[in-house]
């Protein structure tokens, strides 16, 4: 505890000399913190051009430190001191609670000071013990999780909150059964982790983060995306790691961009070599678990599945798509924490309910029992995985040896009646197997556009009271299959026809299906790619004036806009600083002919357009050919992360193909 005291003595040292300046202190409205004796006049003016633009703020986190002292277990105690200077009323209604998040079964923490610095110059001191200790809100994963929450009573603008919370522990555990301190232990014994974002939705005017590893271990660590100030001193028995960052200002976020991890400010440090290392350990723990035993019931299950299936692919899809399809997504607590170790196959068959490493552990049990080289992986669904070894994962998956000796990754949590055994919207995704030789970390490539097409074909008349009746056909497949096969997978089969024909409302209110015909049965997706036919008729669809129609051609007027995620990509952007994101690589063909009224012609001029680039291409064309309209749009989108420099190809394909909708169509008799 020593190393705590000292830490601790290092801040008040701090807060004692800043506020010892108390013109400054007043001046920069605190912002000063870090103008610390011995800093350059670059570093003050920095601080005064930080003091600025913290005025515009709520609150501004004049202290955000952590101490960590980590055990030869790799168990870590961590000490957290924050101080949090309110400057306007919402602020003292944000900060009403003080709240801290953790898990009983692998951590323990408490308030062990809280002080209100009131703007008056009054302390008022909240005893500890006044905390509250509740369940969390949860949704879908049920395992236990808790906050404790102080309340500091009613702030005023000028007023500063300062307190300190312990913890011990660490984020995942083990299912095996602990003794009692044993549960601090991280599940891979001896190894210590940590991810640190260094940024917040208000300012900071310091934020610290020091570590204390015993000698015996040997620390990775990056700071990624900015500067950091890094020392670095050795005691008898510990290696004394600080990081920090002054005056930071809130990330300024873009729509549509990647996730934070991989743009903004963070630390990430660990102990394990590498991650061949981990591989090798993930799958020992769960082996010596006995994740992945037989059981009669499930061989039996297996058999049935299988039975007069000899080709190995089609047995990966039956297998795939069973587990997928029959385990209900739902995470119960079912023992001593719910990290790294996957439950059994006795658990996870006969409850058919869990998350996404329960899913995967059925998957794994059952293609073994199918004879297969099946094994678990670790992903991270949202987010880059870096090169140092800290576990930035939050999805579970699974890996199939095929008889050429690769190895491929299926998800049953994501390809609930999907077309897919691994869901493309994880393109680009990094995954680590579990392999008893080891692995790499590894990334799932891109999925071509022309998996996940989407094809609309309309074929209608319109008349001169702007009357439209017409067909429209619909193919789907990948993602844009599961889009919208949505619609009947996840309903009573008495609502199809309400949800087509919501497609025609969102065109027109006064749109009247007239006809339906799904194909083969859209409910069983494994039979063929989605067609779907319908037959309308929309009175009224054109405004109908003496001798001229003004309509918009139907396919680019809101019909099956929930495949078309990208018109929610905010491209008003001329630049982008980071990269962006869309649900998935996506093929979108448009194909639409209207019959006009004899003697109609319009008035614009036909267009045609073709851009090509690296990470979208368009071709489009509108022409009239005698009493013939003719539109034709092809839309290849070639990613689901793309870089900040893929932006203007992206941007230029999307903006043109959205333009030939964004003005009507005037047609004038002669």
């Amino acid at each position: 505890m020593h190393f705590f005291r000292r830490f601790i003595n290092f801040v008040s040292n701090e807060i004692h000399i800043i506020m010892k300046k108390t013109e400054l202190f007043s001046l920069l409205t605190l912002a000063g913190f870090s103008l610390l004796a011995g800093e350059s006049r670059g570093e003050n003016q920095d601080a005064l051009v930080f003091s600025e633009k913290i005025m515009q703020y709520d609150a501004v986190h004049l202290l955000d430190s952590t101490h960590v002292q980590v055990s030869e277990t790799g168990a870590g105690t961590f000490h957290i001191h924050r101080i949090i200077k309110v400057q306007k009323p919402s602020a003292a209604l944000s900060y009403r609670t003080i709240t801290y998040d953790y898990d009983p079964l692998t951590a323990f923490a408490e308030f062990k000071s809280v002080k209100i610095r009131q703007a008056n110059g009054k302390t008022r001191i909240i005893s500890p013990k006044t905390a509250c200790d509740y369940a969390a809100p949860a949704r879908a994963i049920y395992w236990g999780a808790r906050q404790i929450m102080i309340e500091p009573g009613r702030l005023q603008p000028g007023d500063t909150i300062d307190y300190e919370i312990t913890k011990k522990g660490f984020t995942y555990a083990l299912l095996a059964t602990q003794e009692e301190d044993e549960r601090f232990v991280p599940p891979m014994k001896g190894q210590f982790y940590d991810i640190i974002p260094f940024w917040d939705s208000r300012p900071v005017v310091k934020k610290v983060y020091q570590l204390a590893l015993p000698k015996t271990k040997e620390l990775q660590y990056q700071f990624y995306q900015r500067e950091c100030l890094t020392s670095t001193r050795t005691t008898e028995n510990h290696r004394l790691y600080t990081f920090t960052v002054n005056h930071m200002l809130p990330f300024e976020k873009e729509p549509n961009m990647v996730d934070l991890y991989d743009v903004a400010p963070k630390l990430m440090m660990s102990t394990t070599p590498d991650w061949k290392a981990k591989s090798r350990w993930f799958h020992k723990v769960n082996e010596d678990y006995g994740s992945f035993s037989p059981t009669p019931e499930a061989q039996a299950k297996v058999n049935e599945l299988l039975k007069n299936v000899d080709d190995e692919m089609e047995k990966i899809a039956v297998l795939t798509h069973w587990v997928a399809d029959n385990m209900r997504y739902s995470g119960i607590s079912m023992g001593k924490g719910e990290g790294y170790t996957l439950h059994n196959t006795h658990m996870n068959f006969t409850d058919r309910c869990g998350v996404c490493k329960d899913k995967a552990a059925l998957l794994i049990s059952m293609l073994r029992m199918a004879g297969f080289e099946a094994f678990p992986a670790m992903t991270m669904a949202g987010s880059r995985v870096e090169a140092i070894p800290a576990d930035h994962f939050n999805h579970s998956v699974a890996v199939v040896k095929l008889s050429d000796g690769t190895y491929m990754p299926l998800d049953p949590t994501w390809v609930p009646f999907i077309r897919e055994l691994w869901s493309s919207a994880e393109q680009q995704q990094n995954y680590l197997p579990g392999l008893p030789e080891g692995s790499d970390l590894l990334i799932t490539p891109l999925s071509p556009p022309e998996n996940h097409y989407v094809k609309l074909r309309i074929s209608s008349s319109l008349d001169e009271k702007g009357t439209l009746k017409g067909e429209l056909t619909l193919e789907a497949e990948g993602q844009s299959d599961g889009n919208i096969r949505r619609i009947f997978t996840d309903g009573y089969e008495r609502d199809w026809t309400n949800a087509m024909e919501k497609e025609l409302l969102n065109v027109s209110p006064q749109a009247r299906m007239l006809d339906v015909d799904y194909g083969k049965n859209p409910r069983n997706y494994l039979l063929a790619p989605l067609h779907i036919k319908m037959k309308f008729v929309i009175p009224d669809y054109a405004l109908s004036g003496e001798n001229v129609l003004v309509f918009k051609p139907m396919a680019l007027n809101n019909l099956f806009n929930r495949v078309r995620s990208y018109l929610r990509i905010n491209t008003s952007l001329a630049k982008r600083q980071y990269g962006f994101k869309d649900a998935c690589s996506r093929l979108i063909v448009l194909d639409e002919t209207v019959q006009l009224p004899q003697g109609y012609k319009m008035k614009q001029a036909g267009r045609e357009e073709r851009i090509e680039g690296k990470a979208a291409d368009f071709y489009g064309q509108l022409s009239q050919k005698g009493n013939s309209l003719h539109l034709s749009h092809k839309l290849v989108l070639k990613k689901r992360v793309y870089d900040a420099d893929d932006w203007n190809s992206f941007r230029e394909a999307v903006n043109t193909h959205k333009s030939y909708g964004e003005q009507a169509l005037i047609l004038e008799h002669d």
